[in-house]
């Protein structure tokens, strides 16, 4: 049975990890846990580099954390700048012993009031409540799910890059070990 640890307690992140591997690897028996961390990634990364830097920080930190798995998962949601517009998306690093891998989310523009919100600080879970009057949007369907009208969630949005990230894990002779 292979651990899988997942640097976040949010129950949207770790359920879209559990149903990427399940996809990915079905028949096979997973124990799945998500973990808090202590970490110095920013509340609202705002940069496509900041963002990977906090999903690549959260696996390293989480495999350091708990050395017993065979993999360690990072997310993180983050926004950059585009012009007067602000694009959010999210990364996601996967480690094995033998290799990391990433992939990223698609990415969509936010609405200019939750854009305002977050560059004068706010969290984007934050700014979407405010926004779309609801409480506690990020560990549901997200600024994704409120925007689609739940066609996409949180949890299908990550899920998908989970599953690319994992690319590398099923096709070990194509990818180098790192």
């Amino acid at each position: 049975m292979k651990k899988i640890l997942i640097a976040s307690s949010n129950p949207v992140k770790v359920n879209a990890v559990m149903d990427g591997f399940k996809a990915m690897y079905p028949g096979e028996e997973f124990i799945f846990t998500g973990i808090k961390l202590n970490h110095s990634i920013s509340p609202q990364p705002m940069s496509d580099k900041e963002t990977l830097n906090g999903a690549e920080e959260r696996s390293r930190l989480c495999q350091e954390l708990v050395e017993d798995a065979d993999f360690w998962v990072g997310i993180e949601g983050g926004v950059e700048n585009d012009g007067d517009q602000l694009m959010a998306f999210a990364w996601i690093v996967i480690r094995s012993k033998e290799r990391i891998s990433k992939a990223r989310t698609g990415s969509f523009y936010l609405p200019p009031g939750v854009a305002q919100l977050v560059r004068e600080g706010k969290e984007l879970g934050e700014a979407d409540d405010i926004v779309f009057n609801r409480q506690n949007s990020k560990q549901e369907n997200g600024a994704v799910g409120l925007l689609t009208h739940d066609v996409i969630d949180r949890k299908k949005y990550y899920e998908h890059a989970v599953i690319l990230a994992l690319i590398p894990f099923l096709n070990p002779d194509h990818y180098p070990v790192v």
